[in-house]
């Protein structure tokens, strides 16, 4: 971080921060990751940290974004835990467990650059890194539940073609009783003008006589 911290220009800084941390990713994530460790060096610079505590605080950073995109399950939770054990063991003087690199404000003013600018966009930090999943869903039926299955498909096409069956009947009736009204009418024009008399016995049966 000694080198680091003498580079003025960003993209000098973006090329010094690939190289240090390691950051082989193809875009767009390698430009997400180096601009989240700009930001965090110049924070440093702004708040006139030391070398040792920029390098605290990068690799603070980078640890919990590694935690962050371990699961693209929802864990902003842990992740914020994670944080706050990790200034923790960089605000306490406990060796060899934990070592004094921040003050409490320091440490104060670290969490809440964290949370402004990593942990209130966690979700679109894990859209980005974390592969995205994909569920598809089959459903096989074997044993009894198949042929149950089976047994309910074949009920409900009969009932289909049983209701098929007894419209075409209906239709049917309709259809003949339309022609049997039709020729009863035309024998009645006939009666009319002939002077016949007609009985309609049924409506098979047409009785005619003349007077």
């Amino acid at each position: 971080m000694e080198v680091i911290d003498q580079i003025q220009s960003v993209p000098d800084l973006e090329s010094a921060l690939c190289s240090v941390l390691a950051v082989d990713l193809p875009e767009p994530k390698k430009g997400v990751l180096l601009e989240l460790y700009v930001q965090t060096v110049l924070f440093c610079r702004q708040q006139g940290f030391s070398k040792e505590q920029t390098s605290a605080l990068v690799s603070i950073i980078k640890s919990i974004h590694e935690a962050n995109i371990e699961t693209p399950l929802n864990n902003s939770e842990h992740c914020y835990k994670y944080c706050n054990d990790l200034l923790l063991c960089h605000s306490v003087r406990r060796p060899p467990f934990s070592v004094k690199l921040f003050s409490l404000e320091e440490a104060n003013c670290v969490l809440n650059y964290i949370q402004d600018h990593y942990l209130q966009h966690n979700k679109l930090y894990k859209y980005i890194f974390t592969p995205q999943v994909k569920l598809d869903l089959f459903l096989t039926y074997s044993g009894k539940g198949g042929e149950g299955l089976a047994a309910d498909e074949s009920a409900a096409q009969a009932d289909d073609s049983s209701e098929a069956q007894k419209t075409s009947a209906m239709e049917e009736e309709t259809a003949e009783g339309k022609m049997t009204f039709t020729v009863y009418y035309k024998l009645m024009k006939i009666c009319e003008t002939k002077s016949y008399q007609v009985f309609l016995v049924s409506s098979a049966n047409i009785l005619v006589h003349s007077e």
